[in-house]
């Protein structure tokens, strides 16, 4: 089910259920030659944000559940749509370079994906700031197709900047930031 909301000043949001595997999706470039990430980035070295990763041509995104269905919005904006501290416990941010102009979300296994709305600015910079909510409780059931854990990802131009964690409260992000 896609639920789309609105036009409001810019800001444009799709949500869905979403399949995942090995606690994984990819936001993909749509570039003809993108094919998302090939196996999971290496985090920033010194900023870790832990649950996702950008290399060329896409991000890797990781959930709370191993196998199932999760919840999932992708919020397009033209600025800044503000980090919704209050309906997340986990959400960090990551510069990403677009050079297509438009995304898309994939599940694991080039299985089926999710059109996005297109970017505001075109091939260009872009701040990616992925919310969580409940990863703890995912991790513990591993798997499940009842919606235990949900996700927001929110996309706006910005010039490329340093990762961070804007809130952190899950052992599962921990998990992710630790080095390897």
């Amino acid at each position: 089910m896609i639920v789309r909301s609105p036009s409001m000043t810019g800001t444009r949001t799709v949500s869905f259920d979403l399949h995942v595997h090995y606690h994984q999706a990819y936001l993909v470039d749509d570039t003809n030659d993108a094919m998302g990430p090939d196996g999971i980035p290496v985090d920033h070295p010194v900023h870790p944000v832990g649950i996702i990763r950008v290399d060329d041509g896409g991000a890797f995104l990781i959930t709370g559940l191993h196998t199932g269905t999760v919840g999932f919005s992708v919020t397009i904006a033209d600025h800044d749509p503000g980090a919704d501290t209050d309906r997340y416990e986990d959400i960090v941010e990551i510069s990403f370079k677009s050079e297509a102009g438009q995304l898309s979300l994939h599940e694991w296994g080039g299985g089926d994906f999710h059109e996005l709305p297109e970017l505001p600015a075109g091939p260009s910079w872009y701040r990616l700031r992925y919310h969580a909510q409940n990863m703890d409780e995912a991790a513990a059931v591993d798997t499940s197709n009842e919606i235990i854990d949900r996700y927001l990802l929110q996309v706006w131009p910005q010039d490329e900047s340093t990762p961070c964690v804007v809130k952190s409260a899950s052992g599962y992000l921990a998990y992710w930031r630790r080095p390897r």
